[in-house]
């Protein structure tokens, strides 16, 4: 029996049809979606609540998957971000990968390949969180005087 993968997602796509479509998918396998049709709006919430993967889509509307990507990383570098793209090129899945993205998927997207890469996602961001959260123990030992 398949394990369900549980974590927080947030799916950003100009696409409405492909985001209820692909939301729904995920959501039937155990995970928490949250979708957002603009760049803009990602930023904002990506700015408020905690993700385990955003999957983020390249060609949108005025904000791009690459500008939001930027914004993203600069005020949340801690988040994971798989971008996914029905019209990518080398050039820009290179550019993608330098500005911080995880990954870089083809539309149509595989599932199963899609559920590893968020759980990979997942569990590297869990390892950078216990990582800081025990730099930030040490930190408070170090500044005691016992």
């Amino acid at each position: 029996m398949e394990e369900k993968l549980e974590a927080k997602v947030l799916l950003v796509d100009d696409e409405e049809e492909f985001c209820n479509m692909l939301s729904e998918r995920l959501e039937t396998r155990g995970l928490k979606v949250n979708a957002v049709l603009s760049g803009e709006e990602a930023v904002n919430r990506a700015a408020k609540q905690n993700f385990d993967a955003i999957i983020l889509d390249l060609a949108m509307p005025g904000m791009d998957g690459l500008q939001t990507l930027r914004r993203i990383k600069e005020i949340r570098p801690d988040l994971e971000i798989l971008m996914l793209t029905g019209h990518g090129t080398v050039k820009s899945g290179i550019e993608a990968m330098k500005l911080g993205a995880e990954d870089f998927l083809e539309k149509p997207v595989d599932m199963k390949v899609l559920l590893e890469k968020i759980s990979e996602a997942k569990h590297k961001r869990m390892l950078i969180l216990e990582k800081k959260s025990q730099q930030e123990v040490e930190e408070i030992l170090k500044s005691k005087s016992w």
